[in-house]
């Protein structure tokens, strides 16, 4: 979708975009200073992330699991809060039921 103007969505019209690409993140929106995506992960997938650029606020709606951050493990649910700074390592591992999550990047995520 990539919007740069105002506009109002739900998270189930972002997943199905998401599946319709076949890819576990979509990025919904990209301003200069921050970028979103929606990113799902399904019971006991593997997270095959690497470190970004910029700095990243993870908000969990849906799911159970852990993240892995630098050398800290963390539960994570529906309701979970992670914030991760630029260039640290880490990983959702352990996911016990899908994880659906809305990612904020600041500045948008560089590509």
């Amino acid at each position: 979708m990539n919007l740069s103007e105002t506009f109002v969505t739900t998270v189930a019209e972002l997943s199905a975009m998401r599946r319709q690409d076949g890819r576990l993140y979509c990025e919904f929106l990209r301003v200069p200073v921050m970028s979103a995506g929606l990113y799902e992960l399904a019971a006991g997938a593997a997270d095959p992330q690497s470190p970004h650029a910029e700095d990243e606020v993870y908000v969990i709606f849906n799911g159970q699991g852990r993240i892995r951050i630098a050398d800290q493990d963390y539960p994570v649910s529906a309701g979970s809060v992670v914030f991760v700074p630029a260039g640290v390592e880490h990983r959702f591992h352990s996911i016990e039921a899908a994880l659906s999550i809305l990612v904020f990047f600041a500045p948008a995520e560089s590509n």
